[in-house]
């Protein structure tokens, strides 16, 4: 492999899991909500003011959740983690990428939180906390089972790794 094929954002031999599908799902609704509701609103404001120039908000909202319904589900499979054995890497981002490696033993609590519509999916994020909010990082619409399962170990390995110190 040359060094022109090795990415910074995939290190060699660590393999990334990815976030479940159902994210897209809860984004694009979401993004149908923020975006679709206020195109609607310019819609019946331009038919009952009969005023040309109002369409403009009209179109502008459609082409944002045009691009929204583009870029939602590239974002989702951007997102990723790998479990290693002295830390945890999370990688997201398409165009901007980013990639935070938590060492286990800089973790001081983790997060478990899901609202209702991505209850309603069965999703939840992970959320990790250290010492520096620089390296604070959060794994978003993992099936609410893994997200228990990642969440019990991290704990159990960022204490394991603490005690140490």
């Amino acid at each position: 492999m040359t060094a022109a094929e090795v990415s910074p954002f995939a290190p060699p031999e660590v393999e990334f899991t990815g976030v479940s599908p159902a994210l897209v799902r809860v984004r694009v609704m979401l993004s149908a909500i923020w975006l679709g509701l206020p195109g609607l609103v310019a819609a019946v404001v331009a038919l009952a003011t009969k005023a040309a120039w109002v369409w403009s908000f009209t179109a502008l909202f459609a082409a944002l959740l045009v691009w929204a319904l583009w870029l939602v589900p590239r974002q989702v499979r951007a997102i990723g983690y790998a479990e290693r054995d002295d830390d945890l890497l999370v990688r997201k981002g398409i165009l901007f990428r980013s990639l935070v490696v938590v060492p286990y033993g800089r973790m001081q609590y983790v997060d478990l939180s899901a609202g209702p519509l991505a209850r309603a999916f069965g999703i939840a994020s992970v959320q990790l906390h250290t010492a520096s909010a620089a390296t604070d990082a959060a794994i978003p619409g993992l099936p609410a089972a893994e997200a228990a399962r990642l969440r019990d170990q991290l704990a159990s390995r960022g204490e394991a790794r603490r005690s140490g110190l």
